[in-house]
């Protein structure tokens, strides 16, 4: 099927036609210079559009086309490769691979701890025991002369001692509140939960040494309240010169909590073997009566309260238990999973 004549070739042939040997009007001159116009002009459009069209680049691939579709913008001469994307797949997994690992090796540093823990625990429970049962024999031992040198003393405490001498009743002091250890009535209350033993003092007293030529801090034990005044237990004041058994003791230092002792108002809340020492003129040795210095009417001796804390074995099973539990998770998260793939 022939192709109809385009606009440019008909304006040619006409202006061809128009050029031709026959004899025109002058206005029909100027017409054809028009038209010849027109046609060059039409011509050089004609031109520039098939220039555009050759300098037009060629369709992209379809995977670059696909590349577009997905918001990332091509860049003139490259092509989309996959290869790209499978070695971002790669470094992501080995990334999270190691992730994965230092994690794994991270947790169980929790069993880890806590098997040493329980293990420190069962070494502290020997020492514990061991050092109930030092405690134990040298309370149950056989009193000694109290020895002068008070650096000698610091190794003796809780060791019974005995003296022989006579109290200063005129420079007691007090420590309060303090109750009565009795150690029947605390086994009977051992199941309850609250107790209202009676609240009291001890009675602290200067005791001149005969055979040493010291005094030295006698606690003759617990006297109600109402009790506190001497006056009112005269009967208990020992005059004239005793033989005295006693548990050394050894000064305190403040526990949290606990008031700061008053010794303008006589009130002692822990043992400061200085500051009693000063303000009785005594030197800084203390011990506590035994039971059979008691007399009637005068305080109750034996308040020597020997406890040492043993909770080291629910310590143990704590931590054991914490181990054991963690232990499983840790195998059931990360050893299961590998050995399953």
């Amino acid at each position: 099927m022939a192709r109809p004549p385009s606009e440019l070739e008909a304006g040619a042939a006409r202006t061809t036609w128009a050029g031709g040997g026959a004899r025109r009007r002058p206005g029909s001159r100027r017409l054809s210079a028009r038209k010849r116009r027109r046609g060059g002009e039409m011509a050089a459009a004609a031109v520039r559009w098939l220039g555009l069209r050759a300098a037009r680049p060629a369709p992209a691939p379809a995977r670059a086309v696909r590349r577009s579709v997905l918001a990332v913008p091509l860049r003139p001469g490259l092509a989309w490769s996959p290869s790209r994307c499978g070695s971002s797949a790669a470094e992501a997994s080995a990334t999270k691979a190691e992730d994965d690992s230092f994690l794994q090796w991270f947790l169980l540093l929790i069993p880890a701890t806590a098997f040493g823990l329980g293990t420190w625990q069962v070494q502290r429970r020997k020492w514990k025991l061991k050092l109930i049962a030092e405690l134990e024999s040298r309370v149950l031992a056989e009193p000694i002369p109290l020895p002068a040198d008070p650096m000698e003393l610091k190794n003796l405490e809780y060791r019974p001692v005995k003296v022989r001498g006579h109290f200063d009743h005129s420079k007691e002091l007090y420590m309060m509140p303090r109750t009565m250890v009795d150690p029947a009535r605390e086994a009977r209350e051992a199941g309850r939960l609250s107790s209202s033993p009676e609240s009291g003092a001890y009675v602290i007293t200067p005791f001149h040494c005969t055979e040493l030529g010291i005094t030295i801090l006698v606690n003759r034990g617990f006297v109600p309240r109402k009790k506190v005044n001497p006056d009112t237990r005269q009967k208990g004041q020992i005059e004239g010169e005793v033989d005295l058994v006693g548990m050394v003791r050894l000064t305190e230092t403040r526990k949290p909590f606990v008031p700061e002792n008053n010794p303008e108002r006589n009130h002692w809340h822990y043992r400061d073997l200085e500051a009693m020492s000063r303000l009785t003129g005594a030197d800084p040795i203390f011990i506590d009566a035994d039971f059979k210095s008691t007399v009637p009417g005068g305080p109750i001796g034996g308040q020597t309260r020997v406890t040492l804390r043993n909770e080291h074995m629910q310590y143990i099973i704590t931590w054991y238990g914490l181990c054991a539990a963690t232990s499983y998770l840790w195998f059931k998260k990360f050893l299961r999973r590998t050995s399953g793939v």
